[in-house]
């Protein structure tokens, strides 16, 4: 969250500064499973020290009304009830770091009331109406909270089933999870999958046990490049990456999962020079299949979203039929990377494309840019391009 201050005071009102826990209004058990989402807003995990204090206190700094916890472990945060109440027994498991005290249950969460505003915060007035821009102020201090804003965290399945099915489709490697994190917080309408993974599932990615053609969600992940399941779409997102990097990307997770990297055994074993001859021909037939089939479509590239976040977003959303109001926006570029990048960056000490490779990959790359073309859309960004 960047925060802007002007000449008012503002308590900054984290546990950091003030001795202060949370105690909100415990208002019942409620159920919570794939049909019924008690709380639509962020989750957070704390397997070993979870307790009420610490969930109250999270929902409550970043601007929720409402604290859940599940599973003894799971604290989820919104800010409306939406699921039917379950027994209160049932609400029978104890929180991991506070033996006795009640944290859910299996599909119920024990739910509390934490709208109060705590003790010495106190509102910044103004008359400003830009809220994407400072103030016209000689200076100003930006702060960065590690608490994200509750403004695009709270999402939903789609309240009105659809009748249009829109893919998401990429290459493995492009960037899915990431661009499905950008939906979803600019939209506030869980995004969906045509597989489905249980880690993204607990991450946060509700839409990912929903059936795919349910209408539910606003648009479906897929790497399906068959004409047949490209057809079964009404219209397609072409999310599309520079292929060494999205290679590169893909053997990592094969390896290491979504967020960790490849050793350098890894990279100089049979298994990579496999990995490249078969992924890199899927990666020109895939993207071919969906400019050749796709019934209405979007071409994003990855590098362009990295670039320039905010035009592509905005393109994206009238794609889908929704709009992105400017709050949203500024929400949603304030808290672009969320848990879904890997950290830092690994640097191999030797390039693992051979030069047999990179002849093979440059020749696909041409071939996507001139198909591109063919079909009056931009070619494939400059530094796709073999030198």
């Amino acid at each position: 969250v960047s925060i802007y201050f002007r000449s008012c005071e503002l308590m900054i009102y984290s546990k950091l500064f003030l001795n202060h826990s949370q105690q909100g209004t415990y208002i019942g058990c409620f159920i919570n499973n794939e049909t019924e989402h008690a709380l639509g807003g962020t989750i957070l995990y704390d397997f070993r020290k979870m307790t009420s204090a610490l969930c109250q206190d999270t929902c409550s700094e970043s601007g929720f009304r409402y604290a859940g916890l599940e599973y003894g472990a799971e604290c989820h945060c919104g800010n409306r009830v939406c699921a039917h109440r379950a027994r209160g027994e049932d609400c029978n498991l104890d929180c991991r770091g506070e033996k006795g005290s009640r944290c859910g249950g299996v599909g119920r969460m024990s739910v509390y009331r934490v709208e109060d505003r705590l003790p010495g915060q106190r509102r910044c007035e103004s008359n400003q109406t830009n809220h994407t821009s400072p103030y016209d102020l000689d200076y100003y201090w930006v702060y960065s909270t590690p608490v994200l804003d509750a403004t695009c965290k709270e999402r939903r399945f789609m309240p009105q089933k659809s009748s249009t099915l829109v893919a998401l489709s990429s290459f493995p490697g492009a960037g899915n999870t990431w661009l499905r994190h950008l939906i979803e917080l600019a939209t506030g309408f869980y995004t969906g999958s045509y597989y489905f993974d249980g880690s993204l599932y607990n991450k946060g990615f509700k839409g990912e046990k929903d059936y795919w053609q349910s209408g539910r969600v606003i648009c479906v992940k897929t790497h399906e490049s068959g004409q047949r399941e490209i057809e079964m779409f009404d219209s397609a997102i072409l999310l599309m990456r520079n292929p060494y990097r999205s290679l590169m990307a893909e053997f990592n997770r094969k390896c290491a999962g979504h967020l960790g990297y490849a050793s350098d055994v890894h990279w100089r074993s049979k298994e990579w020079s496999e990995f490249v001859d078969s992924y890199s021909s899927w990666w020109v037939s895939h993207a071919l299949a969906w400019l050749r089939f796709a019934h209405r479509l979007l071409v994003v590239h990855f590098e362009n979203l990295q670039e320039d976040l905010a035009p592509q977003l905005k393109t994206i959303t009238a794609f889908l039929n929704t709009s992105i109001p400017e709050e949203r926006l500024l929400c949603t570029k304030s808290n672009r990377d969320g848990h879904f990048k890997r950290s830092g960056s690994r640097s191999l000490t030797f390039d693992p494309f051979t030069p047999e490779m990179r002849a093979r990959i440059d020749e696909y790359i041409r071939t996507v840019d001139s198909a591109l073309r063919d079909r009056n859309l931009d070619g494939l960004p400059q530094e796709y391009m073999p030198r």
